[in-house]
């Protein structure tokens, strides 16, 4: 029996089709088992505190509510801009305001991984950041790009993987770069070694043929593997 057949199922306590797309090159078998929480931070929170509170509560309310079998993944990811927390943008007007603020600078992206494995109730978090750089873009990109919709559905605003606009100077990124798209997968790899299940496909193989990114971070995120 196969160390990944043991673990079985992940239950992906989330609805983003970007994190299910991210999950499926893990060769992981996915099912989708969503959950709705207040998501604003509390008064003084840090991005930090911030991100593991809420992929902690999507992951035990999945847990609690679904009662699926194998293991829950939930993940939260957060856009710090120094002190300040970007999520959403509300509409167009705030979507400007969010790109113009971060052209040219870099500021941080924070996810949070939690996983609890069904059998035993334990439970595993792993926090991944990265460091991203934006390209100093003109106006009239930022306006052409918030006028296809794209930056409404994202934290921050930007998309690392919306290639019509290219908003961060990748060539600059020294990180995990599935972490800015909402799921560091060496990360998930390395927090399932603790659970004791291992991926049926090289991961960072496979994120990089599928990002198109080459990865100068994942030797050292995986040598810390339990």
């Amino acid at each position: 029996m196969t160390t990944e057949h043991k673990i079985g199922i992940i239950n992906l306590a989330s609805a983003s089709p970007r994190r299910r797309s991210l999950l499926e090159i893990t060769g992981w078998q996915a099912n989708v088992c969503p959950v709705e929480i207040d998501e604003h931070p509390y008064q003084h929170e840090t991005a930090e505190v911030l991100v593991e509170r809420l992929a902690l509560t999507k992951a035990r309310a999945a847990a609690a509510y679904h009662n699926p079998t194998g293991v829950v993944l939930a993940a939260d990811t957060v856009v710090a801009d120094g002190e300040r927390i970007l999520g959403k943008p509300a509409d167009k007007v705030e979507a400007k305001r969010m790109l113009s603020s971060l052209k040219g600078r870099s500021h941080r992206v924070l996810t949070t991984l939690v996983l609890i494995d069904q059998r035993t109730d334990r439970e595993v978090i792993e926090t991944c950041e990265t460091l991203v750089p934006m390209r100093d873009y003109e106006m009239s990109e930022v306006e052409t790009y918030i006028a296809s919709g794209a930056p409404l559905d994202k934290a921050g605003g930007y998309g690392i993987q919306d290639d019509a606009f290219c908003p961060v100077a990748v060539g600059h990124l020294h990180g995990c770069y599935t972490n800015v798209m909402g799921l560091p997968l060496c990360h998930l790899v390395r927090a399932m070694s603790r659970l004791g299940g291992s991926p049926p496909v090289n991961v960072p193989q496979t994120c990089q043929a599928y990002t198109g990114y080459n990865c100068p971070v994942y030797n050292d995120i995986l040598r810390e593997q339990a």
